[in-house]
């Protein structure tokens, strides 16, 4: 199989970009586009290039760091499937593919397909996490939730905080994101006790640092993690009840 592959360059956040071309042979179907990458940049290597910059870590679909735009779609062709598993199967033999970097303003440019996804950190060191001072903590069983409560507790916790959901967005929003966090954190017993104080600030430093949520739903189609679209509510349910109760209930 051989693929023209249109990848992004770009050597700094101030240096500007552009696109090179590739044609790389012998692959199989089954290999995964960071393997179509990293073929490539054995390639460029041997020829006495610089490869391509981009990021990876477990290749598993766990850890979110894989995020790129392919044929300018937020991890690749097939839905809710990180970039890391998505298959070369996808395309025909002799097509070019364009690779580049998560495109939103929001996300700057470090090199070539590598981006700055501090503004995602930033929202999360705002609040989504659970201060319990050592030895308050009651025992585990002591504060009993349903099944149902757990398991959809569970399902927004997913979350892999890979950014596509932003690059997906129009407008650039992290709604599906920060509403994920607030719902997941909103429904156990003790994170709930910080649930106004939380909700204002991860909703704010998202204001700051994303547009506002377009509504049209893209964000889910992109998820990874089939974060459900019902997440985006959330956002500005917790922000509104937050406001009527006070950011210490």
């Amino acid at each position: 199989m051989k693929l023209t592959v249109n990848v992004w360059r770009q050597g700094g956040p101030a240096e500007k970009g552009k696109f090179e071309k590739h044609e790389v042979t012998e692959l199989e179907p089954s290999l995964s586009v960071l393997e179509l990458l990293d073929k490539m940049n054995d390639d460029i290597v041997k020829g006495g290039g610089e490869p391509v910059a981009f990021e990876s870590d477990c290749r598993e679909g766990i850890c979110g760091a894989c995020g790129i735009e392919v044929d300018g779609r937020p991890h690749g062709p097939v839905s809710n499937t990180p970039a890391c598993h998505q298959r070369l199967s996808s395309f025909n033999d002799g097509d070019t593919v364009t690779i580049e970097p998560l495109s939103s303003g929001a996300y700057p440019v470090i090199k070539d397909l590598m981006v700055e996804r501090g503004g995602l950190t930033d929202v999360l060191e705002s609040g989504g996490h659970v201060q319990v001072a050592a030895g308050t903590a009651p025992e585990a069983d002591s504060d009993r939730i349903t099944y149902d409560t757990a398991e959809t507790a569970l399902d927004f916790a997913a979350c892999i905080g890979c950014g596509a959901c932003v690059a997906a967005c129009p407008n650039e929003s992290a709604n599906l994101y920060v509403g994920a966090k607030l719902a997941h954190l909103s429904m156990l017993p003790i994170p709930a006790s910080e649930r106004g104080k939380r909700a204002k600030a991860m909703v704010e430093t998202a204001d700051e640092n994303f547009g506002p949520c377009s509504l049209h739903g893209e964000c889910a189609k992109v998820c990874p993690a089939n974060i459900p679209l019902v997440a985006i509510s959330y956002a500005n349910r917790e922000r509104i009840r937050a406001g009527l109760r006070g950011s210490n209930d």
